[in-house]
């Protein structure tokens, strides 16, 4: 993290919103890189591909037979993966939207879905307090690894190379090191909904159920900063960074998206901020690449696309 790197202003400016799903919106993700297009997931057991730009639902993907909880897209944004209630892992072709393959195993609904780096391999967390990894090359259908340390169900994932990080509801993340086989466990206290490391993986933002996001460093689990003002108590929601990780960003159940400067902790400015949805902000993220842009998913079944002015 480069202490010359001051926030840029968080993007407040509504561009667009998303507004055909039916129900919770519990996930929305960017496409990988510069691509313009926007994924989403919720109560009503769809995934819809959008334009953010124009507004425009593109694709509706449409086979869960329970709520979608989570979804991941390929390096080339060519598949995505999607889990939820249905206890299996949905595989997508984007442009046919056709389910390539279905993968069961768990017990229990799917929190969290990721590919690791050339989407040959996806990981499941789920209700059932495991993490399975499995082979998407190969026609074995058992999972080729399973991971069992968590005491409660895995909220949140994170696939790096060679390592993999969970977060539970009995308030740890565990880092496994695939390759030493090795796992550190950072006791965080409270139920983890998110868990996102910095690009260069010497820290982590973790989100968690007492109104507080932790920045965490990675090698020693020492706490570097805390941020609160935001009120999350019983939903998973996601929080963030902004550009250039030099924020933290993060929505909450009035409806309100918070931003603290990641060095001092700050609230950026408007304090406290205006409320933008009418129900619990349940997925946030930041544009991988441009400083203008990021979208909100929200209980209210919107996901809206923020801007600045001048992105517009």
């Amino acid at each position: 993290m480069d202490p010359s790197k001051r926030p840029a202003p968080l993007a407040r400016t509504l561009h667009a919103t998303l507004s055909n799903h039916k129900g919770s919106v519990h996930v929305a993700r960017y496409a990988k890189g510069s691509a313009k297009y926007v994924l989403t997931g919720g109560q009503d057991r769809t995934v819809r591909l959008w334009n953010p730009n124009s507004g425009a639902e593109v694709k509706v993907y449409a086979a869960h037979g329970y709520e979608v909880l989570s979804i991941t897209v390929s390096h080339d944004n060519s598949r995505f993966a999607s889990s939820g209630g249905d206890r299996s892992v949905f595989l997508w072709d984007v442009s046919t939207g056709a389910t390539i393959r279905r993968i069961a195993g768990h017990m229990g609904k799917i929190n969290t879905v990721e590919f690791n780096d050339d989407a040959s391999v996806v990981a499941s967390g789920s209700f059932d307090a495991t993490v399975r990894l499995w082979d998407l090359k190969s026609q074995n259908r058992a999972p080729i690894q399973v991971l069992d340390d968590a005491k409660d169900a895995v909220q949140t994932l994170y696939v790096g190379n060679g390592t993999i990080m969970t977060g539970s509801v009995d308030g740890y993340v565990r880092t496994y090191d695939l390759r030493m086989g090795q796992l550190r466990t950072d006791y965080i206290g409270h139920p983890v909904t998110a868990v996102i490391p910095t690009q260069d993986a010497q820290s982590y933002l973790v989100t968690t159920l007492d109104s507080h996001v932790r920045l965490m460093d990675a090698s020693s689990g020492k706490l570097l900063n805390d941020f609160s003002g935001h009120k999350l108590t019983s939903y998973r929601s996601r929080a963030c960074f902004g550009h250039n990780e030099a924020s933290v960003v993060c929505g909450d159940e009035n409806g309100q998206v918070w931003a603290w400067d990641l060095l001092d902790a700050t609230v950026l400015s408007p304090n406290p901020p205006p409320k933008v949805h009418t129900s619990v902000i349940l997925w946030t993220e930041h544009h991988p690449i441009e400083d203008g842009e990021m979208i909100t998913a929200s209980g209210d079944g919107t996901v809206k696309v923020w801007r600045h002015p001048t992105s517009q």
